[in-house]
């Protein structure tokens, strides 16, 4: 408990009207930094200088133009898939090719980790966590090396090689014809910000299972003169050369299928609006790292509004309405990250922002941080006073 003298020297220490205008700015300041840059970044996109692929920047992405359909998919049917790829040694996991399809609730991307592969299948459920399957093949993707990458399924297990020599063999991986299908998305998540950064020099989708001869002599086609020798009964559904060398379009070299295009500025094609947080949770130092920023960012904000609030003496409801401003500034934040594809919209951020104003208001409730609070507040404008600028 405070003593009445403790109380009236705080108050006369402190000036409502002024602390009112610090929380308005800092109100303001939380904003700024939960929205910033607040806009969608020009798509780094651009052609290779000698006119073999196409660049990715920090932020770009390409996207096909219409539903990617392979004429005799079926489910659990055979598929393949063949990239040639320079990536640039990322520090976290980014999506080099994806797949998304609002209808179905299994949704397949190819992926970089570090240095490695990683073959990614998503299974989403109303009210349940996502559950992940991986596939992971090591150390293969290494910076500013171009690598030729074959992946082949019959639906009941996958193959990958590597520059034509297979690598990996897994029989409990199931991938098929209908994983690659949907809106093809290069180089970006569908609903979050991994792109993925590096060159893309050819793209190819088949729904046949390639054999080990086959892929070897794709191989060699796609070195030797830049695109593979495909015969009719390989099942070509689509092939990308990016070698136009200008333009927004990417013909498809295969005439029934869709082609791709390169939108102006970088963009999520089902950006997710407060994705749960059992879904975000990701125990990596990152995710605990901006938990801790999260919390700790609002926290003088829950501080200095539960002061302003008491000593403006209008409210009863002091700790509980600095909660709710609190939990509306991050709600604002978390609706308006659904537009700014560089930001990711979830619960996650909510709960963190929200306990932070929640600690911020404790701690004014403690006489010692009321008394040391106001110390430092009559030491600092006494020093505004003293100081004159130079002239």
């Amino acid at each position: 408990m405070t003593s009445d003298a403790d109380g009236r020297r705080y108050q006369e220490a402190v000036n409502p009207r002024l602390l009112g205008v610090f929380c308005i700015l800092l109100a303001a300041g939380l904003l700024g930094v939960g929205l910033w840059p607040f806009h969608s970044p020009w798509n780094q996109v651009t052609c290779r200088a000698d006119g073999r692929g196409v660049h990715f920047g920090d932020h770009g992405t390409i996207l096909s133009s219409s539903y990617l359909h392979a004429p005799h998919a079926q489910e659990g049917g055979p598929c393949s898939l063949e990239l040639w790829v320079e990536p640039q040694l990322n520090s976290s996991s980014s999506a080099i090719v994806a797949f998304y399809q609002p209808d179905r609730s299994r949704q397949f991307s190819l992926r970089q980790s570090l240095s490695d592969l990683e073959l990614h299948v998503e299974y989403h459920e109303p009210w349940r966590r996502t559950r992940i399957t991986r596939l992971y093949v090591s150390d293969i993707l290494r910076a500013r090396k171009t690598t030729f990458l074959t992946i082949t399924a019959n639906g009941e297990r996958t193959s990958v090689y590597v520059d034509g020599a297979p690598l990996r063999l897994d029989r409990g991986f199931r991938l098929s014809s209908q994983d690659l299908e949907g809106t093809l998305i290069i180089a970006a998540s569908p609903s979050s910000n991994d792109s993925w950064s590096g060159d893309l020099l050819g793209l190819a989708l088949y729904d046949r299972q390639l054999n080990a001869s086959q892929v070897l002599r794709h191989y060699q086609a796609w070195k030797d003169k830049g695109r593979p020798e495909t015969a009719e009964d390989e099942g070509a559904v689509a092939l990308y050369l990016f070698n136009e060398g200008a333009g927004r379009a990417i013909h498809n070299q295969i005439t029934s299928g869709a082609d791709l295009y390169v939108p102006d500025r970088y963009m999520l094609v089902n950006a997710a609006f407060l994705e749960p947080f059992w879904d975000a949770f990701d125990n990596e130092r990152g995710y605990w790292e901006d938990v801790l920023e999260n919390i700790g960012g609002f926290v003088p904000f829950g501080f200095l509004v539960y002061a302003y609030l008491s000593l403006s003496g209008r409210i009863r409801r002091v700790a509980l309405v600095a909660i709710l401003l609190g939990f509306a500034i991050s709600l604002t934040i978390e609706t308006l990250q659904v537009f700014l594809p560089t930001r990711d919209s979830d619960t996650t951020d909510l709960i963190t922002d929200t306990l932070g104003t929640c600690l911020g208001a404790g701690l004014y409730r403690l006489n010692f941080c009321r008394l040391l609070f106001a110390r430092i507040w009559t030491l600092f404008f006494q020093r505004l006073v003293v100081w004159r600028p130079p002239v």
